[in-house]
């Protein structure tokens, strides 16, 4: 390898991983048919003047397997957070008990489960545009490099490891996707 030259995998790593964070945080956020309090994740309240995640706003709590409940800590806000939830987009019609409000998850038909599968596959082909973006980024740096002198040897070395990591973190994501259609679609 060549002293002049030396590719920061450490940058491109931690860049994957970030794209792979994002993935796990938008495939948490499906509905499943069954409950998870990561679901409730995306909905901003409008509290105080600013939209606040929900687990700012209340305690999340998921005590049955097909309800979630959140314990909102200011009552003038109760009316805030049912809004949030209603507007979502989730599907779930929420059901208030004084300061808690209850979700109850209803089961998934067979169209909308496919429906989910479908979304989960557009978000990880967002994963994967992201993990090709870092991949073009270490390649043009390597062209970069073999524009100001380095050896031809040197450069297929480099890119040889920029697309090791490329594909290992495709493959990740594959693997994801896999498991979560699996989720989904397990009746």
């Amino acid at each position: 390898m060549s002293e002049e030259f030396e590719l920061d995998t450490d940058d491109l790593t931690r860049r994957m991983d970030g794209a792979m964070a994002n993935l796990k945080t938008e495939f948490a956020s499906l509905r499943t048919g069954r409950a998870s309090a990561s679901m409730l994740e995306p909905v901003q309240v409008d509290a105080y003047g600013s939209m606040t995640p929900i687990n700012q706003v209340g305690t999340v709590n998921v005590p049955e397997p097909r309800m979630v409940t959140i314990n909102v800590w200011d009552k003038a806000l109760v009316g805030k957070v049912e809004k949030a939830i209603r507007e979502s987009g989730l599907g779930i019609n929420p059901q208030l008990n004084g300061t808690i409000i209850m979700l109850p998850i209803p089961e998934l038909n067979e169209e909308r489960r496919r429906e989910l599968t479908k979304v989960a596959g557009g978000y990880a082909e967002n994963g994967r545009v992201s993990i090709r973006n870092v991949r073009r980024d270490g390649m043009d740096k390597i062209k970069k490099a073999k524009a100001d002198g380095m050896s031809e040897d040197d450069q297929k070395l480099w890119e040889g490891e920029v697309q090791e990591l490329t594909d290992s973190y495709i493959k990740k994501i594959d693997e994801a996707l896999e498991a979560k259609q699996a989720e989904i679609m397990q009746v």
